[in-house]
């Protein structure tokens, strides 16, 4: 099985941790990734909110190099970039005057158009497949046997449904949960799936983004989880640095971070000792199996 692999700007930068963890967990589940040649930024957030253009077309860019690099569906671990990937492809899709208009100026720029023979997958996606569901049961080595945990979504993989959403519910998504499930990990029924943590507000509005992060921390405080995980490095980044001072922290995984400990794979004191907040106490509750897997919280 082959992708090739949209990184994004954040997983070469801030949320490395979940780009090498990712690596790490589709390789050893038999998956190769062909990072994309040349890609360029998606636009996430400040591209689409400066210019209706950059929108469609920094992320079109990518989708033509994908096409041209021919080494499969494109997978991509950032919620924002997914987002946005798909609603370019959901755009040119329509063929309407907008669309091919876009399409006839990267004509222009690259000499190439988008013919809409790339699939776009988030890792998700690619880690409920069944035949990848069956790798990871049987190669689990370290269930997460005891971690309760918050399966936490966010906006960008439900939201707009008829664009992104790869679940039957989009309200009440279950992809996460059941890849914990795999892991030997407890996810806990919850409120707070799907709502938003501030996004990019975090630079402009602290407070607010530090009074919406403090609600979901909360709710899965309440419902009984000891940490949270996502699939978004904007999510992880707020959830992880924004709890209010005084409340008690809890620790925000990656869900290919959670996978690669109960796989065993090598590489993850390199993910976990960027975190914030201290994933021992956590991780040191669940069996003596983990702990030595991972090193002390910081940077």
């Amino acid at each position: 099985m082959r992708y090739s692999y949209y990184p994004g700007c954040s997983l070469h930068s801030t949320a490395s941790e979940y780009d090498l963890s990712t690596r790490a967990v589709m390789e050893a589940l038999g998956v190769e990734l062909v990072e994309l040649s040349d890609w360029n930024c998606c636009g996430a957030s400040s591209g689409h909110a400066s210019s209706h253009f950059l929108t469609y077309a920094l992320p079109l860019r990518n989708l033509i190099l994908a096409e041209k690099q021919a080494a499969g569906d494109l997978l991509v671990p950032c919620a924002a970039c997914y987002n946005l990937l798909k609603t370019a492809d959901y755009k040119m899709a329509s063929r309407d005057g907008e669309a091919e208009s876009l399409n006839s100026e990267m004509q222009t720029i690259m000499g190439r158009r988008y013919e809409g023979r790339v699939q776009v997958r988030h890792v998700l996606e690619v880690l409920a497949l069944p035949e990848i569901r069956r790798k990871i049961a049987a190669g689990v080595t370290r269930p997460l046997s005891g971690l309760k945990v918050a399966a936490y979504y966010g906006c960008l993989l439900s939201r707009p449904p008829q664009v992104v959403a790869f679940e039957d519910n989009p309200e009440q998504p279950t992809t996460m949960d059941a890849v914990l499930r795999l892991a030997g990990a407890e996810p806990v029924p919850w409120w707070g799936k799907t709502d938003c943590c501030g996004a990019s507000l975090a630079i402009s509005q602290p407070g607010l983004v530090e009074t919406m992060v403090g609600r979901i921390v909360s709710a899965a405080s309440y419902a009984g989880a000891t940490a949270l995980v996502t699939a978004c490095p904007l999510c992880q980044s707020n959830l992880d640095t924004r709890q209010a001072p005084g409340q008690e922290m809890m620790p925000v995984f990656f869900i290919t971070e959670l996978l690669g400990l109960a796989l065993g794979l090598a590489g993850s004191d390199k993910w976990l000792r960027r975190h914030m907040c201290d994933t021992q106490p956590v991780l040191a509750g669940v069996g003596g199996s983990l702990t030595a897997a991972h090193g002390k919280a910081g940077m």
